[in-house]
Order: structure tokens, then sequence, then C-alpha cells
């Protein structure tokens, strides 16, 4: 038996957590060399809006970690349900037609929700995944497989808009609009087309109003169609509010003519309600809240609220039908995930919709959150750098400008948003930096009142008065 050492090992007797976290952990969306330098921040408990690291220090946390935690931490419920099934079966994968009670139950409650919720009765079956980077690599499988299927092969290209996340796999990071996460990575692949975001505080030109704003919006889409041939787009992609991009919300009228123009040229309509569904909005789904009548719509993130890895793609009959009459002559359904329709992340969703609704945390995060945001607004809104305060429901941006006139931003090499966010930290608060605009967000879990907004805007406030002070 060998004693020797690896040749990239030292041994450390007595290290730190952090210390193995720098020797150990190759961290998602993290600076290596600030990981390396400053180590981690390690979280250790939580409870509702609350969470503690590893030496004790509390912090509310204004993002339900990734937008996700909506029912708040320390939900037994959700852990027996998961304890419960882990006991019972563990695992099972819903290959070769295969499947479990848990994920049956989901799937059934998840289109009764979008159905009676949403007013998407055009919705007819649930594809399962484990996060929603997966679930639109499974977008863009599947439109070129719908499209393959029904005799249209050059159908395959997909518009998306910058400023949009949808994943950092190689299709769903395609998909995304932000270059930091094309950075060195060789995406995006071709076949997919950017255009702008539908952000009129931005990109609305002077003495332009919001309705032609929106015309120029869809003339550009209009446009890329013409350019490159209605036959060869196969869908459009979009957030009912874009979330990453900077909590930009759609201007009046913008998905109305949106779909009208998709729908004219046979392109089909993928929704990503990834950060949007499971009441984000103050809404059940942004679909039903901005009358979205998609063809394809993604989730993961609130389904659970984070307290196990599951996604999925919602198809509708359209899409299906074609699927299914095509399937005698095509065979197998060739894709899928081993944790496609894991049981475990089925009983811990159930748990978690049941506290959603008997909750009533969907009426919550409509009531809190523009209370929240006006809160903001009042505290916030004259400050000179502050150009921008925007939401809906518990989905809010702050956007930093050098004038409030031009919207020029400040130094871009040192955003206000990235230095406000290590302040707020210091405060016992927790936000985040966007990286596409120079903007502050929140997305705290639903459980949030009006009194963790009122401490979480006092903590904010005096975040932004440290960095930008008057």
């Amino acid at each position: 038996m060998t004693t020797d050492t690896p040749p990239n090992a030292t041994f450390k007797p007595n290290r730190s957590l952090a210390d193995m976290d720098k020797d150990s952990v190759f961290h998602a969306m993290t600076s290596i060399a600030d990981q390396q330098a400053n180590g981690p921040v390690i979280m250790a408990s939580g409870q509702g809006v609350r969470i503690k690291d590893h030496d004790g220090t509390e912090y509310i946390d204004g993002m339900a970690a990734l937008w996700c935690v909506n029912v708040g931490y320390g939900r037994e419920e959700i852990a027996r349900a998961g304890y419960e099934t882990l006991k019972n079966i563990g695992f099972f994968h819903t290959f070769t037609a295969m499947s479990n009670e848990p994920i049956i139950r989901l799937a059934d409650r998840l289109l009764t929700v979008l159905r009676d919720e949403a007013g998407l009765d055009h919705m007819s079956r649930v594809f399962f995944g484990t996060s929603g980077s997966d679930a639109n690599d499974t977008q863009v499988k599947l439109v070129r497989y719908y499209n393959n299927l029904r005799g249209k092969p050059e159908k395959k290209k997909i518009i998306a808009r910058r400023g949009g996340y949808h994943g950092t796999t190689v299709a769903a990071g395609s998909l995304t609009g932000i270059p930091v996460y094309h950075k060195a990575f060789d995406i995006p692949m071709p076949g997919v087309l950017h255009v702008a975001p539908a952000h009129y505080y931005r990109d609305g030109l002077p003495g332009e109003t919001e309705a032609a704003y929106v015309d120029r919006l869809i003339a550009e889409i209009r446009d890329v169609i013409t350019r490159e041939g209605a036959d060869t787009i196969a869908a459009f992609i979009a957030e009912p509010v874009m979330g990453t991009g900077g909590v930009m919300v759609p201007p009046a009228g913008y998905f109305e003519q949106l779909q009208a123009l998709l729908a004219a040229h046979d392109i089909l309509f993928i929704a990503d309600e990834v950060i949007t569904g499971f009441g984000r909005l103050g809404s059940w789904f942004g679909s039903g809240f901005y009358g979205l009548k998609p063809d394809l719509l993604t989730f993961a993130k609130g389904v659970t609220s984070g307290y196990f890895p599951l996604s999925g793609v919602v198809v509708s009959d359209k899409i299906w039908a074609v699927l299914r009459d095509a399937s005698p002559e095509v065979g197998l359904f060739a894709h899928g995930y081993t944790y496609s329709g894991h049981p475990v992340g089925g009983a811990i969703a159930l748990a978690n919709l049941d506290i959603i609704a008997r909750e009533n945390l969907v009426a919550n995060a409509a009531d809190v959150g523009p209370y929240f945001k006006a809160a903001l607004k009042d505290r916030l809104a004259d400050h000179p750098q502050v150009g921008d305060i925007r939401g809906q429901g518990l989905m809010i941006g702050i956007e930093y400008v050098a004038d409030k006139i031009t919207k020029q931003p400040l130094d871009p090499h040192n955003p206000a948003s990235r230095r406000i966010l290590a302040a707020a930290k210091d405060e016992g608060l927790i936000a985040r930096a966007m990286p596409f605009g120079d903007v502050n967000s929140f997305s705290p879990p639903l459980t949030f009142s009006r009194g963790d907004a009122d401490e979480t805007v006092e903590r904010f406030v005096r975040a932004v008065l440290r960095v930008l002070p008057l």
C-alpha cells in the first residue's frame, strides 16, 4: 500500500471548513481568484426569511437563495415528505414507461394549477428534469423534434433576447443573452438569434412613448423573421419578467403584439417561468398574469422552493398531438435524464405546493410586493444615482445611473450594485448584483411580511448611502 501524497495535495492538519472549501470545492458562478483569496461564506441554518452562516451571523435573505426558496427556510413538512419517500422507495426512473406515485400526482396537480390559476387550458403533458438549464435544453430539442416530425426540418432557429437568462448548459447558455455567460465558452451556438430586451426605462428613445417603443421592438423581431425566413425559425423564448437581466418588467402591449406576430409565422412561443412561476409575481404564473398562451413552458426553482432539484417542461396540446401521432412510426422518444421524474422531488414539490396554497402565499406576494417597492421608492427614488425602482410582486430591481436625465451608467468597471451588495452583507442583508446593467435585485421568500420589508428597506438604505453618499 502506498502512502505517497498526491502531487497537488498538501497535508494541512486542523484545517478549517473555509480552508477545506478553498482546497476542494469548484464553485458555480464564482470568481476563482476571489474564492481563493477570501474563502466562502458558509451557510448553516435558516428559518423563515432569515439564514445564519457558520459563524452565527444572521441575514435577511432578500433573494430567497437564488429566486427559489418561496416558502422560506426550515419547513419540517417538506423534510418529512422527502424522508417518507426516501424511506419507501428512494429512487426509481421514468424510462420505458416506468413511473412513481409522487411524480404522477405532481404532473396532474401542475396541469390543474396551470389550467385553473393561469388560464392555460391548452397545456397537455409535463416532462421532468432537475434544473432550469436542463429544462431549457429539453425545449431546444423539443422544438427541433416537433418540426422534424411535421416535415419542416429547416425550421430550427430560436430567437431569444439580450439580457434574458435561460441557463448555462451549451444550448440553454446559448439562449441566455448576457455576455459574461458566453465569455471563453465558445457560445452561443449557431442558430440562436438575439434581439433587444423589453426595457423601456433604459432603451426608450428621448420623447418616445411606451407604445412607440413596443412598436419598435416588434418591428425588430419582424425584420429578423423576414431576414432569416420564417421557415427557418422554430421558436421565441422569453421570461415574463426578465430576472437576471435586471428585473425588466414588460411594457404594456409587448407580449400581445409579440404573440400575434409569432402565431402569424408558425413560430412557437416558449415561456421561461423558472423564476416567475409559483407565486413570485403575486400570481401563480407569469403567463396568467400577462395573458400569455405559450406553446411550451419551463419551470423549476419555486416548484420545490429549492428543497430538491426539480424542473420541467409543459407541452401544449398542439405539440403533444404531433409527438403522439408520430410515435408508432418514430418509436422511442430518445431523450431524458436519469433523474427525470425523481419520486423524492415529486413528494417535496407536492408538500411545497400545499404550503403555497394553504398559506395564501401568492396573495401575500401580491400584497407585500407593492408595499416593499413603494417603501424603497419612498426612501430612494429622490437619490440622484438611483435611476429606477421597478418590479412586480416580490421581484424588484433597483438600477443606478450617473445622471437621471441621460441615464448614463456609473463606473462600468466598478458597478455600484456590487459595492452595495457588499455593504448590504455587512448590514445583515442578502441582495444580488445583476450581471446585465448596474442593478441590485430582491426576490425574498413569499412569506415575506410588511415588517420584514420595513427592516430590509432600513438595512438596504444604509448600504446604499455608504456607497453612494448624498
